[in-house]
């Protein structure tokens, strides 16, 4: 065997092993990203679902406030306003520390998605 096809054959099984390396990189891509896909929908998902059933039980709570407090001041302009208050003061708490709620979300998801 001459030096250029040992050389010859070298460069073959290296280029076959580049492809086959190609391959699995890309087929392990395909799959990371489907598993961040699948997470991420089934997370929007889940927090859809469950935001509704607890907005649904906020509203019903706040009207059932706003009745209480309005029976009991006896005045139920006064009541809702005071449940509308209560809700905006909550609101501006929450805006305030926006920072916070960020900055736990982006610990959280990046957990997930660098793993």
């Amino acid at each position: 065997m001459s030096v250029f096809e040992s050389l010859g054959e070298t460069t073959d099984k290296a280029t076959d092993i580049g492809e086959t390396y190609i391959k699995a990189s890309h087929q392990y891509l395909k799959l990371k990203v489907f598993q961040q896909l699948t997470l991420s929908v089934s997370m929007i998902m889940k927090l859809f679902a469950i935001s509704v059933f607890v907005f649904t039980g906020f509203v019903f709570c706040a009207v059932a406030a706003a009745i209480a407090i309005g029976e009991v001041l006896n005045n139920m302009l006064l009541g809702c306003l005071i449940v509308g208050a209560i809700f905006i003061l909550i609101g501006l708490f929450i805006y305030i520390g926006r920072a916070i709620i960020n900055k736990i979300v982006i610990q959280k998801i990046g957990l997930k998605f660098f793993s």
